[in-house]
């Protein structure tokens, strides 16, 4: 299984990115997926989640700013982020919620200058 997550770099605070995690070895149909993140020294963090059906829960850290979506057909799953703020600088990765220890995947750093 592999959970590949990309798209970071460095973003001004109410600028956009959009984040694309790539999965492979699971039946991605039908798994809820989703985001988290991990900033240094704490530990990871739930910013939003999608069900196979399409239904999308998100951390009220988020509102509003961040949208969580899926495409089934390229077995990936988006984490469109706007106007984020310099607390959102993190590694952001990819898993199923709930997660399994074996597909955390490097991750994508994200990095919001103020």
């Amino acid at each position: 299984v592999q959970l590949q997550a990309s798209g970071g770099g460095l973003v001004r605070a109410g600028g956009s990115l959009r984040l694309s995690c790539v999965a492979s070895g699971i039946i991605f149909t039908i798994r809820t997926l989703a985001w988290y993140r991990q900033a240094p020294g704490k530990q990871h963090e739930l910013v939003a989640s999608i069900t196979g059906g399409g239904f999308t829960n998100y951390a009220d850290f988020v509102e509003g700013r961040f949208t969580i979506s899926r495409e089934n057909a390229k077995n990936t799953v988006y984490l469109q982020m706007n106007s984020p703020k310099s607390e959102d600088t993190a590694v952001y990765y990819c898993n199923t919620a709930p997660t399994r220890s074996n597909y955390w995947g490097q991750g994508t750093q994200v990095t919001v200058s103020s």
